[in-house]
């Protein structure tokens, strides 16, 4: 069936661009990677923690991220503390009507984060106002800055000591990579 053999190419197609953007992306963050890996595993032996963020298919990428580290599937892998920002829907919608869904992240950067934690927001664009303006709360917490964006990578760069950008403009595969650095 002629529709049937269409469907399968798509769906190697599809494959084949995953698989092809992830070394493209691994290929240039590889060295980037271990030194941030690095720069967090002294942090978390130091006490310090992990603060995530993101907007919709992203905040599942940075809860997916946060527990990795609270709850390690490898068997006698180290915990270390790791929370993930605004899964409270009554906090997150309380000040979001009362200040702006921009300021969203900010308070509780200011209320859960110390200097030398780590605060991760991940964007497929970059350009999220609310994640902008934690990042800069962060540094002016004296926290390690990480972001995941696509695209061309928005202001992220501007505003993180780690910034890796999938060079892509299919949310699909830029949030297949961001899974894969998880």
């Amino acid at each position: 069936d002629k529709t049937s053999e269409n469907f399968r190419d798509k769906i190697l197609r599809k494959c084949g661009e995953s698989v092809e953007m992830k070394e493209k992306f691994f290929e240039k963050y590889a060295d980037d990677i271990e030194k941030l890996s690095r720069d967090m595993a002294d942090r978390f032996l130091q006490g310090r923690k992990l603060l995530t963020m993101g907007n919709g298919g992203s905040l599942c990428d940075a809860l997916h991220f946060a527990v990795e580290f609270t709850h390690p599937i490898i068997e006698k892998r180290a915990v270390f503390s790791a929370i993930p920002l605004m899964t409270d829907v009554a906090t997150m919608t309380a000040v979001s009507n009362d200040t702006d869904y921009a300021r969203v992240f900010v308070d509780q950067l200011r209320l859960l984060g110390q200097p030398g934690d780590i605060a991760l927001a991940v964007s497929t664009s970059g350009k999220s106002p609310n994640l902008i303006y934690a990042l800069e709360e962060a540094r002016k917490k004296q926290m390690l800055t990480v972001a995941w964006a696509g695209k061309a990578g928005g202001r992220f760069p501007a505003v993180s000591a780690y910034c890796f950008i999938v060079p892509s403009y299919s949310i699909h595969r830029i949030q297949e990579v961001h899974a894969t650095l998880v």
